[in-house]
């Protein structure tokens, strides 16, 4: 990864799990989900205000892929 913000969900999921130690767990993804999905939520403005509402919507989808993922593998 070039970028220290991640640019695709390999490398986005790489940076949770193995570089945050972060278990991409359902309970996890549905909790950021609804952090991230609440525009009026201050860290969701926050995250917005610092990586762009571009970004915001992009880990959105990879919250929701994530949780996909999980969903199929149960």
């Amino acid at each position: 990864m070039t970028s220290p913000i991640p640019q695709s969900f390999d490398d986005w999921q790489h940076c949770i799990e193995h570089e945050c130690g972060i278990t991409l767990t359902p309970a996890f993804i549905q909790a950021r989900l609804a952090v991230l999905g609440d525009p009026d939520n201050a860290e969701t403005q926050r995250f917005a205000r610092l990586y762009g509402e571009v970004h915001l919507q992009r880990v959105l989808g990879w919250f929701a892929a994530a949780l996909e993922n999980t969903s199929l593998r149960a």
